[in-house]
């Protein structure tokens, strides 16, 4: 059976917090393309955001009941008013302000079906990039920090939608194999980039390393890998080819739109797509709400330490500008601290 590779980060603008990339693969039953997961799950899975929280409070009594009694559900809730997960372009269903219930719940739905299942802040880090570890305890505002999860979406509804989603997963002969992450935090961000010369180089590297780890789980079959373009970047070939070094990697068009690439056997080609806008395919999108979650729970460590140390503190999502207010802001606390300004501040 053939597989697809979905791949795309957050956090590749900001001064502060990490850079997280995610990799999701999935299993389907006939040759696969990047734009064909919604259709073949449109009976569990959703691109709108808004669809899923219309039906949200139709299906809440049934979906309490429905933990402990599938077939209630079944029989109280229609076609048309079935509750689907909401998967889609991170930016969609989380900005700033408004809560992490809708992207929350979709992240730990989606795990949900790989049986990574996650009961705390700490677990996250653990299960999805257990590499970085030594750069999660390397900082002040990890230590002790350990909330339970889900911190805003409802365990009931996670749990009810989880059951429905491996459900429909199974009756369209599709798996979702895997999720990896690779998170970057500020410190390892500016060595990388002080090695390789610039952001985008970093992103790009960090992604091919993300999928040459998934393409070992799909030996003797083809493999379509799908990513968002990085950072303007249209000619991937020579990052391509030396990540897979053992291949003879041919380049089948660049251009602003999609740059495409082949390698390998004629009976288990893998194919690697960079799009522009390719959170509107399902496999980025979960990958772009993965890496979203983690960074924005990696944030809500970072903006606790420093409000409970810095009086009257506004927190701040890192981007530039804001970022520089942060900054300013805590100065005086971070020399107090003696915490080294290259373990907070990201240089690109």
């Amino acid at each position: 059976m053939p597989w697809l590779i979905g791949t795309d980060e957050a956090g590749y603008g900001p001064n502060l917090g990490p850079l997280v990339v995610t990799a999701t693969l999935w299993n389907v039953p006939d040759t696969p393309t990047c734009d064909d997961l919604y259709d073949r799950l449109r009976h569990v899975v959703t691109k709108s955001p808004a669809a899923s929280r219309a039906l949200k409070r139709r299906a809440a009594a049934v979906a309490h009941a429905a933990v402990h009694d599938k077939s209630h559900a079944s029989a109280s809730i229609d076609e048309k008013s079935y509750p689907r997960v909401a998967i889609a372009d991170s930016k969609l269903l989380y900005q700033s302000g408004k809560g992490l219930a809708e992207l929350e719940c979709g992240v730990l739905v989606a795990l949900g079906a790989t049986d990574k299942s996650i009961a705390s802040w700490r677990e996250a880090w653990q299960i999805l990039d257990p590499t970085c570890s030594a750069d999660l305890d390397a900082v002040p505002w990890h230590a002790g920090f350990n909330p339970a999860l889900p911190c805003h979406a409802e365990a009931d509804r996670i749990a009810w939608l989880g059951a429905m989603l491996r459900d429909g997963m199974e009756q369209a002969g599709v798996a979702l194999a895997d999720v990896r992450s690779r998170v970057v935090f500020p410190q390892r961000f500016n060595d990388l980039v002080d090695r390789h010369g610039n952001k985008a180089e970093v992103l790009s590297r960090l992604t091919l390393e993300l999928i040459r780890e998934l393409l070992p789980q799909v030996p003797d079959a083809p493999a379509h890998v799908c990513c968002d373009k990085h950072g303007g970047r249209n000619n991937y070939h020579r990052l391509l080819q030396e990540t897979f070094c053992d291949s003879v990697v041919e380049v089948h068009g660049e251009s602003r739109a999609r740059s495409v690439y082949r390698m390998g056997p004629t009976d288990c080609r893998v194919e690697v797509q960079f799009h522009v806008g390719a959170e509107r395919f399902l496999s980025v999108a979960l990958a772009s709400m993965v890496s979203k979650y983690l960074r924005e729970l990696a944030m809500q460590a970072f903006n606790d330490f420093w409000c409970r140390h810095v009086p009257d503190l506004r927190p701040t999502a890192g981007y530039p500008t804001d970022a520089r207010r942060f900054k300013n802001a805590i100065e005086a606390m971070r020399d107090q601290l003696g915490i080294d300004d290259r373990l907070l501040w990201r240089c690109r």
